[in-house]
């Protein structure tokens, strides 16, 4: 099995390297296209995707291989649509080649709330069900005593003293025994991390976080390789606690500047 190179540092590799991976998981059947019997390359070809963005191969050719940074607002739509980004997918697109985008208004978010850290703080201690808030780079904000206890491992008294999310997760065996369907969840954090921090892939602090977690999870490493981005949302828990299985809904909502503070919310099942 072919190992993927190093997460490319450039702009444009990046941007080729997200192009790259989209291309490649997207199948033809998918597109509109014949799956065909003989296929040497996973998912569509890189001709298949110029003729379904409207661009010329040679075009996306270059883009795909970071060999120019003049991509227009109307080429990145094009490639949003012929490659079937999501909303997160194609924010994330947009932000690597640092262009507004024009329907990002268009584009559904989950609630907004503008607290500062005192403040949510405040808001989350008022919580009766298990809350929590983290900041852009998935350090703990705060977090209520219900929280405490149902991420005993994390946040109880003898878990990290400088709790963060995805080192947790990764990192931390007794996250693989806490969360059920571990490996699904986790992968999903690193695809849901890799859209939230977006704005900080040029952050030495973002960079060195990352680089030293792939140096410590080959999960986490591989997870991160595959450039896979979802949008952070809310939905079913489920966690093998020491009392027993307990199921919870839960629910993202934002604040702060640009939205980089989460408050976490989970509600009972």
């Amino acid at each position: 099995m072919d190992h993927p190179g190093p997460e490319p540092s450039g702009e444009a590799e990046q941007l080729g390297a997200f192009l790259r991976a989209a291309r490649e998981r997207l199948q033809p059947e998918a597109a509109g296209l014949p799956a065909g019997r003989r296929r040497r390359t996973r998912g569509l070809r890189r001709e298949e995707v110029a003729a379904l963005c409207g661009i010329s191969p040679t075009w996306y050719t270059w883009i795909e291989q970071g060999r120019t940074q003049a991509v227009s607002v109307a080429t990145l739509d094009a490639l949003a649509q012929g490659l079937r980004l999501r909303a997160a997918e194609r924010a994330y697109l947009f932000e690597l080649a640092r262009r507004a985008d024009p329907r990002a208004a268009l584009v559904s978010r989950s609630p907004v709330v503008e607290p500062e850290d005192h403040a949510c703080a405040s808001l989350v201690r008022q919580m009766r069900c298990p809350a929590y808030a983290l900041d852009a780079h998935w350090d703990l904000l705060a977090c209520n005593p219900a929280a405490r206890r149902l991420f005993e491992p994390w946040l109880g008294e003898h878990g990290p003293a400088e709790p963060n999310l995805l080192r947790w997760v990764y990192l931390d065996p007794a996250a693989r025994a806490w969360i059920v369907d571990w490996e699904l969840r986790a992968r999903r954090l690193a695809a849901e991390f890799r859209a939230d921090t977006a704005p900080l892939r040029d952050d030495p602090r973002h960079r060195r976080f990352v680089a030293a977690l792939c140096a410590q999870s080959e999960q986490f490493d591989a997870a991160w390789r595959s450039q896979q981005v979802l949008e952070r949302e809310g939905g079913l828990r489920a966690f093998a606690t020491a009392e027993g299985p307990r199921d919870y809904r839960q629910s993202t909502l934002r604040g702060g500047v640009a939205g980089a503070v989460k408050l976490i919310v989970l509600q009972p099942v």
